[in-house]
């Protein structure tokens, strides 16, 4: 649920003046249903570039679902870049399916992602 705060401080440590929303969405682990659990984002982000950091893209659900509420917010799917450190063709496939207007930027693709990047990052796995 919180993984992408750890690509944050990077972000906040080159654009220091960079507002910043969020969209927390949990992801049930035996269906992959994701869900909602917290959003809140800058008032005018409809008129904004908009950067949705994930690090890890398995399958793109909670993804697609944070770009479902940001569509909801008249974002303009073609300017949301998904950011990840690694990502799964299966997923590229199902954002791009659905938001075929996102750009994806990933430094890494491969079918078989790492598990529980938040955990072992935040030191709580």
């Amino acid at each position: 649920m919180r993984s992408g705060e750890a690509m944050e401080q990077g972000l906040r440590d080159c654009c220091r003046s960079i507002r910043i929303g969020k969209v927390l969405v949990i992801s049930d682990e035996d269906t992959h249903e994701a869900k909602v659990y917290y959003a809140k984002f800058p008032p005018d982000i409809h008129k904004r570039k908009v950067l949705l950091m994930y690090p890890i893209l398995c399958t793109g659900n909670s993804v697609n679902k944070a770009l479902e509420i940001l569509i909801q917010q008249d974002v303009d799917e073609s300017k949301v870049i998904v950011l990840s450190l690694f990502t799964t063709p299966e997923a590229i496939r199902n954002i791009l399916r659905s938001f075929p207007k996102v750009k994806i930027l990933t430094s890494e693709v491969h079918p078989v992602a790492p598990k529980h990047f938040g955990q072992k990052y935040f030191g709580t796995d």
